[in-house]
């Protein structure tokens, strides 16, 4: 598969479950076992929100590479019209376009940055970057 052939919302597809399951994978090694109490703690990473903050992170202290970046805008500008309710349209999208480029990190096998992106992202929410 050549992972430069995928639209942004396919790429986005994939971002959304790889995401999911690195951040569930680092909430469960923080300890928690209740289910209700590792939704909440998930969610603060996955919400298109929290999604669009650490997008817009990466881009003003300039992380991503052009090439990333290029990726990051082919998902953000998918054929998307309407947003979710609880937040407005241009973060939607750029909260599709975070999920792009972490799926096509991941279908092209660049899990060391990959893993470098989730590492920057844990610090945010840790309120360390």
């Amino acid at each position: 598969m050549d992972v430069n052939l995928l639209n942004g919302l396919t790429l986005a597809y994939v971002g959304d479950s790889v995401f999911e399951l690195y951040i569930r994978e680092y909430v469960v090694s923080k300890g928690y076992t209740k289910v209700n109490v590792l939704h909440k703690h998930v969610t603060k990473f996955t919400s298109g929100n929290a999604q669009a903050k650490f997008i817009h992170h990466f881009l003003e202290n300039n992380i991503l590479t052009d090439e990333e970046i290029s990726i990051f805008k082919r998902g953000r500008n998918s054929h998307v019209k309407t947003a979710r309710k609880n937040m407005n349209l241009a973060d939607y999208l750029d909260a599709t376009g975070f999920e792009a480029l972490i799926g096509y990190l991941y279908l092209a096998n660049n899990k060391d940055r990959l893993g470098e992106l989730i590492d920057i992202v844990i610090d945010i929410e840790k309120g360390e970057s």
